[in-house]
């Protein structure tokens, strides 16, 4: 009989996703047979109608889970359906009936989980410990009616982080085996490891790993810039997949601006229509994406510049402030669909956290 561990964390966009593909991988190479689902699913697009495949009665299979098939390799077999979709019309139907039990299906899971089955389930909890509860399929209720055993991937600041782990510790018990700290800055890696761990170990945590903060795996591509910005392209609509890792704002003079654009990487650069020196400032830098604000179109040799240099150039009818907001909102809160994401995710894995323990902890 296979055994069950729950992907969870404490709060939203801590890494999961990340840490399941690496963790996963790490497993096929070591010839372990794997199954992967979210019980709840989060992110599932729909066809045009509205209607996808849950109206034809197809199993529900959420993006992310979807894109950790494609990216390992794993069969429809091994990706566990979810038994219920988080959205807002969804929560009201549950509302509207008081209904706080898991749906349809959760007896099945049960039993498929507890199948002849050699290898490991995993499923990755919603995104804070309470989420789910309005569908009975919180990370807790789940650990709790799947004998699962959990591990949370949790961001980790300074000291003061420990105290949502200990409140996670006390509320899933003996279901918590573990925890993985991540987003940690990279000079304070080996502090951590050498003179907290330790400590945490001795409160009852048991840390499997401790990855860095990366800027990669926080970025966004051009495209979601653009979905969220709701922006007009005005050239290079063939290059939304590249990745936006930091922002700058073209707000200085001239000089200034080029000496700061040189120090920073892969940004996307906000500035006024009519900085046209900012502009072409931006474009000889490592730049992204250029994202025009305010009254005024690009002059064409602004646009032919950006063409050469195969920058997207996007203008936006929100003012600077409102623009950057949006921008610095999709930082680090975006799905891990990327390949090169992934590929980051499989090596940030296998060189920060102890694989080995963690197998051993789980009887594998």
């Amino acid at each position: 009989m296979g055994s069950t561990l729950m992907i969870g964390s404490c709060e939203p966009f801590s890494g999961k996703s990340a840490f399941v593909l690496g963790l996963a991988r790490q497993l096929i190479v070591a010839s372990k047979e794997i199954r992967f689902g979210k019980p709840l699913a989060t992110s599932f697009e729909l066809d045009a109608i509205g209607q996808g495949s849950m109206a034809s009665k197809s199993p529900l299979i959420d993006d992310d889970v979807r894109f950790v098939g494609e990216t390992l390799g794993l069969s429809e077999k091994q990706l566990i359906p979810s038994l219920d979709l988080s959205t807002s019309s969804t929560a009201n139907k549950r509302l509207l009936n008081s209904d706080l039990q898991a749906g349809k299906g959760f007896e099945e899971l049960q039993e498929q989980l507890g199948a002849s089955f050699e290898g490991l389930n995993i499923l990755e909890a919603a995104g804070s410990l309470h989420e789910g509860l309005l569908y009975g399929l919180s990370l807790g209720q789940l650990a709790k009616a799947l004998q699962a055993k959990v591990i949370l991937v949790h961001l980790w600041e300074n000291s003061c982080s420990v105290e949502a782990l200990l409140a996670a510790k006390e509320q899933l018990g003996e279901n918590l085996v573990g925890v993985v700290l991540n987003a940690v800055n990279p000079d304070e890696v080996k502090d951590l490891v050498d003179s907290v761990l330790p400590s945490l170990e001795k409160l009852g945590l048991s840390v499997f790993g401790v990855m860095p903060r990366s800027p990669l795996l926080r970025s966004v591509t051009v495209g979601e810039l653009v979905r969220r910005l709701e922006a007009k392209i005005l050239c290079c609509p063939e290059s939304l997949e590249l990745m936006v890792e930091t922002l700058s704002i073209g707000a200085m003079n001239v000089n200034s601006a080029m000496e700061f654009f040189r120090r920073r990487r892969n940004m996307a650069v906000v500035t006024g229509a009519d900085r046209t020196d900012i502009q072409l400032a931006a474009l000889e830098a490592s730049t992204q994406c250029l994202i025009l604000t305010g009254a005024g179109e690009p002059l064409p040799q602004l646009i032919s510049r950006a063409e050469e240099l195969e920058v997207p150039l996007l203008k936006v009818d929100h003012d600077t402030l409102s623009t950057v907001e949006v921008i610095e909102q999709a930082f680090g809160h975006v799905r891990l669909h990327e390949a090169v994401k992934a590929t980051y995710a499989f090596r940030l894995v296998e060189e920060h956290c102890d694989i080995d323990r963690l197998l051993s902890t789980l009887e594998l």
